[in-house]
């Protein structure tokens, strides 16, 4: 089969090796030849930068940025900027490979990238970040293109940034350029239904997967852990397809409520509340936050943070679906865990791709330059979205495989493929 077998994690902590645990067993399922199987490994362009800025008080501060470009075989890289104090090179790579496979995954022509600067920007006013953002953009120069990478918001940047980040870019070329950059505010091309479309797809994911499990919408129960952009939108959708969300957590705490919680009225006092739940009366708070991830509910949303379903509460889940809105909220040494209890996973790469889909669609609409209504917006992206999950059942019923690494099989296949038809590099 020409594939050699890779060396194991050394470092379980690091998230390249960890996505690269998942690659490598997808790899072997396929038969990936060793020789296609070092070009995707390897990212093909790191930029590293040193940004000098001048703060409010007059002193210069160097801040250190980074952009990772891990495949443009399938077109132009695309990938979020992380504003955050631990920014560094290994994870800005893992999550530009996470995004090759997700934007594989959902079949849209991108390749995978990520950018990082490391700095706090809470810490910052809103004139240091502008002129960060600019400087960054102009040392980005010769990377950022509707052709060649195209970034989006991620952790610690917004649509501002991205305004300032096109508004810079097309300073340096001379012309309004709305299509280099996604996650736009709307009056400078920003897309209808970007802001829903990751707890859309989180939906469209979870309702697939109950289909295949037989589950009911009507006599669904499910928690939510994290109650931001991704996990608000998910509950929401869900409760108005019939189901029961029985519980939500965001950073004040965990809260259940048997009967079901108003998810509309949970976020309109988490918007009238500083964007918190603290103190919301529609459910009783949990004495422990972590107890949300072991309720006996159908589905579980993991949409907060990373690594939060571990070797230490995995043996406690009881839900029969996980679907990931988060990155990477299941550890990988988890993963057999969840496999052994028999329990599906809808792995991040598919679940929260809704996001990427209508990034795609509004970088779409910029080159066009015609806009979309919501109502087309979201139905071209659930139906991408319930193309790509029955895609990768199909595919993990073939190879009998979990989901997730059905997903990296799926999303390989179509990256080793193409490289093979383009006849290498």
């Amino acid at each position: 089969m020409g594939y050699i077998e890779p060396a194991p994690i050394k470092d379980k902590s690091n998230p390249f090796e960890s996505m690269m645990s998942r690659f490598n067993i997808a790899a072997e399922v396929l038969g990936l030849d060793e020789q296609v199987y070092n070009v995707l490994k390897s990212p093909s362009k790191q930029v590293s930068v040193s940004l000098p800025i001048t703060m409010d008080d007059g002193s210069i501060k160097v801040f250190e940025g980074h952009r990772v470009i891990h495949s443009n075989i399938l077109g132009p890289s695309k990938g979020g900027i992380r504003y955050a104090m631990d920014v560094h090179l290994d994870e800005v790579k893992a999550l530009a490979a996470w995004m090759t496979w997700k934007c594989a995954v959902v079949d849209i022509p991108y390749g995978g990238a990520k950018g990082g600067i490391k700095c706090n920007p809470r810490e910052m006013s809103a004139g240091e970040i502008e002129r960060l953002t600019r400087a960054y953009t102009q040392a980005m120069s010769g990377v950022f293109g509707p052709d060649r990478d195209i970034p989006a918001p991620d952790m610690g940047t917004g649509p501002r940034e991205m305004a300032w980040l096109m508004d810079e870019y097309s300073r340096s070329m001379g012309t309004t350029v709305n299509a280099v950059v996604t996650g736009k505010p709307l009056v400078l091309g920003g897309s209808l239904g970007r802001v829903e479309a990751t707890g859309r797809g989180v939906m469209v994911s979870a309702l697939g997967a109950m289909e295949k499990l037989k589950i009911n919408p009507y006599h669904a129960t499910i928690a939510v852990q994290g109650f931001g952009n991704v996990g608000s939108f998910a509950a929401l959708l869900l409760e108005e397809r019939g189901c029961t969300v029985v519980s939500i957590s965001d950073i004040s705490g965990a809260y259940y409520n048997e009967k079901g919680i108003d998810i509309k009225k949970a976020i309109e006092y988490r918007d009238a509340n500083k964007g918190t739940l603290e103190g919301f009366k529609g459910a009783t708070l949990m004495d422990k936050p972590e107890e949300l991830l072991v309720l006996d509910v159908d589905v579980l949303v993991p949409a907060a943070v990373e690594d939060v379903i571990h070797l230490g509460n995995v043996n406690n889940i009881k839900a029969k679906l996980i679907v990931e809105g988060a990155n990477g909220p299941t550890s990988a040494e988890a993963d057999k865990v969840i496999n052994e209890k028999g329990i599906m996973a809808v792995p991040d790469i598919l679940a929260n791709a809704g996001g990427v889909t209508v990034s795609y669609f509004e970088w779409v609409q910029n080159r066009l330059g015609y806009k979309w209504t919501r109502e087309r917006v979201n139905r071209r992206s659930d139906r991408i979205m319930k193309d790509a999950f029955d895609k990768v059942y199909a595919a993990s019923q073939k190879y009998d495989i979990p989901l997730r690494i059905a997903a990296y099989v799926v999303a390989i296949e179509k990256v080793a493929e193409t490289y093979k038809f383009r006849g290498g590099f």
